[in-house]
């Protein structure tokens, strides 16, 4: 075979395995749609349920108690009756001591049957994404992190495979299974329509292993950084419901339905702070690994590029943020404000910086 026919076959082979890539993605975003859907089931479901109502009982009267009605069991030869546990969802003190919700689908059990069935789907979605990233790793013979595309899919992957590792540690996290699935959807809906890039090399100064260590540990940060964003909003909301029904107001029958499934606030909270305290180092990490990088690409550890600036105003946001955690005087919402503001930082640091700014980093348009 001359070499102008196996370039020819090389350039065919690549061309026919980016075609196979961008049929999984779309592949992949057709079953996360069947997932979504089987989510809504499991929150619609769950809503009928009548098991886990304890939201008439937050009230800021002191302790209050729920019993559900008693169960009776038959056996051989007799039956036994069974009471609820009682459930304390008010201390009585005044202070919140509010048990977590029962999940999204509220202790129904046709709820549950499709919140497993979304489970299951997102994880096959999980694994038909994973293999049109890697179809498209090998179309361009390198890592899938040349351009916004790329980084795009790849990180809508990880973010699912770090919701789908919580659930396998039997992590409280099935709530954030349609919040995610909802993002994903849009996030590869944007990579396939505004952001899709043709397979392509890189440019040389991408041409280093610097690229394996430095992007797939920005790509893992960010999507542990949304994970917790997304607890920390739904934090803001669960914790305004019980300072409602602490102070005697009644929440819209929507907000109940939703926000009594959800864990309490003071579990979110604390979600998200592990979380992004997790991860904080990493970024550290990133960061350093990055200032390496562009001392050997350019000859200089840090030269105040948009991104490399945008980095480091995402990390002091970061620090902020865990630092206020860390005074009594700044818990809280207050500390949730932060983590959001740090979120957005880096939320601008991919998309402001990398569309609307022009830096050393714009080599590989969108």
């Amino acid at each position: 075979m001359t070499l102008a026919a196996a370039t020819r076959l090389a350039v065919a082979t690549n061309e026919h395995l980016a075609s196979i890539s961008n049929t999984l993605i779309y592949s992949s975003m057709a079953v996360y749609t069947l997932a979504f859907f089987a989510y809504i089931a499991e929150w619609l479901f769950g809503s009928r349920s009548k098991v886990a109502r304890t939201a008439a009982a937050l009230t800021a009267d002191g302790a209050r108690k729920t019993a559900g009605p008693a169960v009776t069991v038959k056996q051989a030869g007799g039956t036994a009756v069974l009471e609820r546990p009682q459930v304390v969802v008010r201390s009585a003190s005044g202070a919140r001591d509010v048990p977590d919700g029962p999940g999204a689908h509220g202790g129904d059990v046709q709820g549950d049957l499709y919140g497993r069935i979304a489970i299951s789907l997102t994880a096959l979605a999980f694994l038909v994404e994973l293999a049109g990233v890697v179809a498209r790793a090998a179309s361009v013979e390198r890592a899938p992190w040349g351009n916004m595309y790329e980084f795009n899919i790849t990180f809508s992957t990880v973010a699912v495979a770090v919701y789908l590792t919580l659930l396998a540690l039997r992590k409280n996290v099935r709530w954030l299974g349609l919040f995610l699935i909802t993002t994903v959807l849009l996030d590869l809906g944007l990579a396939v329509t505004v952001l899709y890039t043709a397979s392509d090399q890189l440019v040389p100064a991408l041409h280093s292993y610097w690229l394996y260590i430095h992007v797939s540990t920005a790509i893992f940060c960010g999507a542990v950084f949304y994970v917790g964003a997304v607890a920390t909003i739904l934090y803001l909301f669960k914790d305004a419901y019980e300072s409602k029904l602490q102070s005697g107001g009644k929440p819209g029958t929507f907000a109940t339905s939703v926000l009594e499934r959800l864990p309490a606030s003071a579990s979110l909270d604390k979600f998200a702070y592990r979380v992004n305290a997790a991860v904080f180092p990493l970024w550290t990490f990133t960061i350093i690994a990055g200032a390496i990088w562009a001392g050997d690409a350019w000859g200089r550890y840090w030269n105040w590029d948009p991104k490399e600036t945008w980095s480091f105003i995402t990390w002091v946001a970061y620090a902020c943020y865990l630092h206020a955690r860390a005074t009594a005087g700044w818990k809280g919402r207050k500390a949730a404000y932060l983590a959001l503001i740090a979120f957005g930082c880096w939320l601008f640091n991919y998309y402001g910086v990398n569309i609307f700014v022009t830096g050393k980093h714009s080599y590989a348009g969108v």
